[in-house]
């Protein structure tokens, strides 16, 4: 059977407001038939996000704080508890018709960590998923240590059959803002990133997204994706390509 083509969106720094709405917007078309599957590629500014299982407790900066250092704070509609959104990391959200592939949200899930740990591979950095515990992992190792730091978090939400949300890859953030909350309630990891991870200078977003994108059809089974206008040759920071989009 045939698959869908899936259109890709690189936008740019979007406020977390808006990409939700847009979000939004897009399943509500792609759950009519109106709109094909869509991948949007962006950048948030600071921002805090809740999942539906957050607990308040887990950030850990006062609302006195957060207006202090410009820090948006938003409860939202996907999966998962507290975690960090903000310039140097590369976030995807995946928007497709679930009915069309078994209404499996738990492979869909797998395969966005797949996909994940196929585009750290291209930069010799070894991915790893953990049993109970969404997104993917590096295990770090020092003279008589070792533990798991997070390099990528997950969280998706079904909506009328069609996923929204997706995942928040570390690229090259100030890790300092994990600091500030208990990332997704978990109290015996840390937290790392792809400038931590690899030798030498670490990519930008633009080559990330370029190592994600040829990876769709074969973990979200999708035929050959239409990406927006060359959105390898966007320099960074990504300026907004929109394609019709409004954000």
């Amino acid at each position: 059977m045939q698959m869908p083509t899936c259109l890709v969106h690189c936008l740019g720094l979007v406020p977390y407001e808006q990409a939700w709405k847009l979000q939004d917007e897009l399943a509500a078309q792609i759950a009519a038939g109106q709109q094909l599957p869509t991948l949007l590629l962006l950048e948030h500014p600071h921002t805090y996000t809740f999942g539906r299982r957050g607990k308040e407790q887990n950030l850990l900066w006062s609302p006195a704080e957060l207006e202090q250092h410009g820090v948006a704070v938003y409860w939202v509609d996907r999966g998962g508890d507290v975690t960090y959104h903000g310039p140097g990391q590369r976030v995807a959200y995946v928007m497709l018709d679930l009915r069309e592939r078994g209404r499996d949200v738990t492979k869909f899930v797998q395969n966005l960590e797949h996909w994940i740990i196929g585009a750290l591979a291209d930069f010799n950095v070894k991915g790893e998923i953990r049993d109970g515990r969404v997104g993917v992992w590096v295990e770090r190792k020092g003279p008589g240590w070792s533990r798991e730091d997070k390099i990528a978090a997950i969280g998706v939400r079904v909506q009328r059959g069609v996923t929204m949300h997706g995942f928040a890859l570390n690229v090259d953030p100030d890790l300092v803002w994990f600091d500030r909350i208990v990332p997704c309630g978990i109290t015996d990891a840390g937290v790392t990133s792809l400038a931590d991870e690899v030798d030498g200078p670490a990519p930008g977003l633009v080559e990330v997204a370029r190592r994600l994108e040829p990876l769709l059809a074969e973990l979200l089974s999708f035929e050959p994706y239409q990406s927006s206008p060359d959105c390898a040759a966007l320099p960074h920071p990504t300026p907004a390509v929109t394609m019709g989009l409004t954000v």
